[in-house]
């Protein structure tokens, strides 16, 4: 007997409880928490399980999709497998879906296929409509600076996607504040101004509240977007009580390395673990909502490796204030392991 998998049909109460934040000075809104693909969808993951991930995200109206071209594990394979989902659950639905994609990281060998050039992103955006089964994307992403690429010529590339109708509207990531500016100022002047500026940003790691990339984006009229609010697990209960043999740190050759479990990590981890504890709240969802407290964060990239901790970290919606007391506990004990 020939088994027909049933039709997707998403929850008619979808927008109920998400909330949504304004992309800087924009018209666009787009939901607190927004669902990214950088792990766990590539080709390493079944297509039912990335299926009911994404169907239950969208379920809880979370209608942003984070990618880029590389994004697997295999490069492309987590935009193809978003290019599935476009052809099996999602099309009818294009026109409530905002999908991104990034150029800017190692993608294909040679001298075009990295970097910040003309002809990189314009190719690389190409290939990335083509995975994912879209004629265009909300929003395409510059991934990194280039220093060897006019700022001139990677700016102007954006503004012609757009004017070509592959993208409606452009962001930045990972822009030193000095050329972030810049970068800024040419867009406008170009009448499409970036939309959002993504970073990676969380209660250990400081770097755009530091450098200035977060106020940058708030006067410059962008919306800023975090990733890695977890710090790669770091901010979740799994490393208290040792490394496990099935975790991130533990893999040969992960960027989460040992070695940054230190004593003082440790110590800063379990303090803030009980914490959110008193919150009624779990680790993660602590650093969740940490980050959404703060009003210029428009949106929290999260990833996610099961339908149970997607749900997991939606409830963190559900305790966004922090009294003053509880912002200065965190700040006394992350102030040790703080990345600036």
């Amino acid at each position: 007997m020939i088994m027909i998998e049933p039709v997707y049909s998403p929850s008619t109460s979808r927008y109920e409880t998400m909330a949504y934040r304004r992309c800087g000075r924009s018209g666009v809104k787009i939901p607190v928490l927004s669902l990214g693909l950088w792990h766990n969808f590539g080709s390493y993951k079944p297509l039912q399980e990335i299926k009911a991930m994404a169907h239950y995200a969208f379920d809880k109206g979370i209608c942003h999709f984070d990618l880029a071209n590389n994004y697997g594990p295999e490069y492309g394979a987590a935009e193809e497998n978003f290019g599935r989902l476009m052809e099996c659950s999602f099309r009818p639905y294009r026109d409530e879906l905002f999908i991104s994609t990034k150029a800017g990281w190692d993608m294909w060998p040679g001298p075009y296929g990295n970097w910040g050039s003309r002809k990189y992103l314009m190719a690389s955006l190409d290939q990335s409509l083509k995975r994912m089964k879209l004629d265009y994307v909300d929003i395409f992403y510059s991934h990194r600076w280039d220093p060897e690429t006019p700022l001139e010529e990677t700016m102007q590339a954006l503004v012609d996607i757009v004017r070509q109708g592959k993208a409606l509207y452009v962001g930045l990531s990972r822009y030193p504040a000095e050329q972030g500016r810049k970068a800024y100022d040419y867009l406008a002047a170009h009448d499409v101004p970036c939309l959002l500026y993504q970073d990676r940003y969380n209660i250990i790691d400081r770097a755009p509240q530091s450098h200035g990339q977060i106020d940058l984006s708030a006067e410059c009229g962008a919306g800023f977007i975090s990733f890695s609010p977890l710090q790669q697990g770091l901010l979740t209960g799994r490393y208290l009580n040792g490394i496990p043999a099935d975790s991130r740190m533990a893999r040969r050759g992960s960027s989460l390395r040992e070695d940054v479990l230190s004593p003082t990590m440790l110590g800063a981890l379990k303090g803030l673990n009980e914490l959110a504890g008193m919150r009624g709240q779990s680790l993660a969802q602590m650093a969740l909502s940490w980050l959404l407290n703060d009003s210029r964060v428009t949106s929290v990239i999260i990833g996610t490796s099961s339908v149970a901790q997607l749900e997991d970290n939606l409830k963190a919606l559900g305790n966004t204030a922090f009294s003053d007391e509880e912002l200065r506990r965190i700040e006394d004990l992350s102030a040790p392991i703080q990345l600036r």
